[in-house]
């Protein structure tokens, strides 16, 4: 079953149980999905990988957006951020460990015989392509640079 049929069902479920904080959440996902799709120069039909990126962009903002409201000592609008990022983290792959990511880092410096953080960008191309949707940026870029110093 596709994603977007995962989602629909999702969305059922939630309805009938009065889930509104999945339903939004399942919502902002089928509307990104649709933009998507309905893009000039887009393929009808997004590739499994195009799905995870959007989903991963959809948990990402509203962390974000949660960790600025926590700055500002704002829990009532966290939550329903954080909530909202956990419906959606359910249709992910599940993520790979630091250990996983950091064992990929160290092949992909070997491999290329990475000298210091000048060649980051070249770690960072070949680590985040063999990486796609599995694990979070940021994650892949805090254990390169610690690699690399």
């Amino acid at each position: 079953m596709s994603l977007q049929q995962d989602i629909m069902t999702a969305m059922k479920i939630a309805m009938k149980e009065k889930n509104t904080t999945a339903l939004t959440a399942l919502r902002a996902v089928k509307s990104a999905i649709l933009l998507a799709q309905t893009e000039s120069g887009a393929v009808a039909e997004l590739t499994e990988e195009q799905e995870i990126k959007i989903l991963q962009k959809q948990v990402k903002q509203r962390k974000d957006s949660a960790a600025i409201y926590l700055e500002q000592g704002r829990e009532d609008l966290a939550s329903p951020e954080l909530a909202e990022a956990e419906v959606i983290s359910q249709f992910l792959p599940e993520a790979m460990s630091e250990e996983d990511i950091t064992k990929v880092v160290v092949d992909a410096i070997q491999k290329i015989g990475a000298q210091g953080m000048k060649d980051m960008g070249k770690v960072m191309g070949i680590v985040s392509g063999k990486l796609a949707g599995k694990a979070d940026g940021k994650t892949i870029s805090n254990i390169v640079k610690a690699q690399l110093a």
